[in-house]
């Protein structure tokens, strides 16, 4: 019940646990056709280049970035958290100028402040993170593409804490890329990173495409951009291996594809309107819980994650201790904090398979006897029927 990786369903362990294909199998390439087809509802798309990339979320993250980003290229990032910051590192190691906007931990970036840092830096990609787990806000992106659109820029989002859990609407937001993970709200193991590509992003990944020698072919040339700075993560050649055209660029991870999508089906099965509602609902629940305990919940409600609620640890409480107790006593994972947050809250999860309203409650009664075993005090037995109340009981 931490802030991700979560336990999988079941029905994607089972699926992974099919046999092998080969990467060029009918079967094989016909799962891949029903993998793009299946995310694009989930990324609120009708792209073309939905897919994934082998390699954890973070494998996502840089291949979007690689791909879209020369070296001296202006880049933006909106940051308000870890992965903000991540966002720079990745693209310092690409050689970008980048340039930032931020916002204190616990609070999401205004909008305005986002467009002036636009205007003031003319960015040729604006890039960030939907919801951030180690501050547990989200960032509104209602219009954030079509504020970079009217600057030329490309738009990026990283959604690896929130697709599956609160909307994704990469169409309607007018953002190029979107990059995601399935080890959180999609209720899947970490190891392959679901991506969304609009067709401007494409036609600007595709002007940096240079196959590889050993795999040319007359149909396929290179562009006149500089070559991406990635083998493995070229997106103009991950592309090519996704279409019709099938380059042979890397033996697809074939169990993970097997686990994306039975992902994308059992989120599809609920419904992602009712998806949406049962994280909401778990995450209303979790915060009244802790609330109802005496406890601080950490950040700006208004913008608060769904899916992970960070609360401040008591003065009085070894926090360390507390996550041990649970862990040994209860089998019961919840998180700790990074950067300025290290040692000052708890982020408590409720993604996924683990979205559930007896998981929030055994959570929060976990919680409560482990603060008491530590001499915090607190109403006993009151956390309880608050999360009840807020779920709607």
């Amino acid at each position: 019940m931490g802030p991700g990786p979560v336990n999988a369903h079941p029905r994607v362990l089972r699926a992974m646990s099919a046999d092998l294909l080969g990467q060029f199998d009918p079967e094989m390439t016909g799962y891949m056709n029903q993998v793009m087809a299946l995310y694009r509802p989930i990324f609120g798309t009708t792209n073309q280049w939905t897919m994934l990339v082998d390699g954890t979320a973070r494998a996502g993250i840089e291949a979007a970035l690689v791909s879209m980003v020369a070296p001296g290229d202006v880049v933006l990032v909106v940051n308000f958290g870890r992965f903000g910051l991540l966002l720079t590192e990745i693209l310092g190691r690409i050689g970008a100028v980048i340039e930032t906007v931020e916002a204190p931990w616990g609070e999401v970036v205004p909008f305005d402040a986002i467009e002036a840092a636009i205007h003031r830096c003319h960015p040729k990609l604006v890039a960030t993170i939907h919801g951030d787990t180690s501050t547990t806000m989200a960032q509104p992106l209602e219009g954030f593409g079509e504020l970079c659109r009217a600057a030329g820029a490309l738009s990026y989002v990283d959604a690896t804490a929130t697709i599956g859990g609160m909307e994704i609407a990469a169409d309607r937001w007018g953002v190029d890329v979107v990059t995601g993970g399935l080890q959180k709200c999609l209720g899947g193991p970490s190891g392959s990173a679901p991506i969304t590509i609009s067709d401007r992003a494409a036609q600007h990944i595709g002007k940096r495409r240079h196959v590889e020698q050993g795999i040319r072919r007359d149909d396929i040339t290179d562009g006149v951009g500089p070559r991406i700075g990635s083998n493995y993560f070229d997106l103009a050649m991950i592309m090519d291996y996704w279409s019709e055209k099938r380059l042979n660029h890397h033996t697809e991870a074939t169990s993970m594809l097997y686990a994306a999508r039975e992902c994308a089906r059992v989120v599809l099965g609920e419904g992602l309107d009712a998806t949406f509602a049962r994280h909401a609902k778990s995450g209303a629940a979790m915060t009244a819980g802790l609330r109802a305990m005496g406890l601080t919940v950490f950040g700006d409600d208004r913008y608060r994650m769904t899916n992970v609620t960070g609360v401040y640890i008591p003065d009085s409480v070894d926090g360390e201790a507390v996550r041990t107790a649970m862990r040994d006593l209860f089998e019961i994972e919840i998180g700790t904090a990074f950067g300025p947050l290290q040692g000052r809250i708890w982020r408590l999860g409720a993604m996924g398979y683990n979205a559930a309203k007896h998981k929030v409650l055994l959570t929060l009664a976990a919680l409560e006897a482990c603060l008491r075993m530590q001499g915090f005090a607190l109403p006993l037995g009151a956390a309880v029927p608050a999360a009840l109340e807020a779920w709607g009981q």
